[in-house]
């Protein structure tokens, strides 16, 4: 009985801790591809970082996640050179510049400005499927 309850107390932490998304489309293209699965951990558990793979909800515009690689974190210089529609001279605090890996393919903020960190639902681990 007790074990019982500590299998079930581990599924419960383990679904809280982590979320499994699949990649629909090509814009994370060559990292992932359409179908595959990954291994997001929720970022309460984990720093967002420049250079991370992220799962964020996506603007109104579109609904659902998105799966996007962090170009730039709060307090970084505004990378105006790839996102020139961005304001300001710095990244401001709450916000991050995201970006498909496959750029030409890709709904990131070059079209929709900044995302919202609290939109941010996990940071991807691994890729589950090959």
């Amino acid at each position: 009985m007790i074990l019982l309850g500590l299998v079930v107390l581990a599924v419960l932490v383990l679904r809280r801790g982590f979320v499994v998304v699949t990649v629909r489309g090509a814009s994370m293209e060559p990292t992932f591809s359409d179908g595959d699965r990954v291994l997001a951990l929720r970022p309460w558990a984990r720093r967002v970082r420049r250079g991370g793979v992220v799962v964020v909800d996506a603007p109104d515009l579109i609904g659902g996640l998105l799966i996007k690689r962090v170009f730039s974190v709060p307090g970084d210089d505004v990378p105006r050179e790839t996102f020139p529609a961005l304001d300001g001279d710095t990244v401001p605090a709450g916000s991050v510049v995201l970006r498909g890996d496959n750029a030409a393919h890709s709904y990131d903020s070059a079209q929709a400005g900044y995302f919202p960190v609290s939109g941010i639902r996990g940071v991807v681990l691994r890729r589950m499927s090959d």
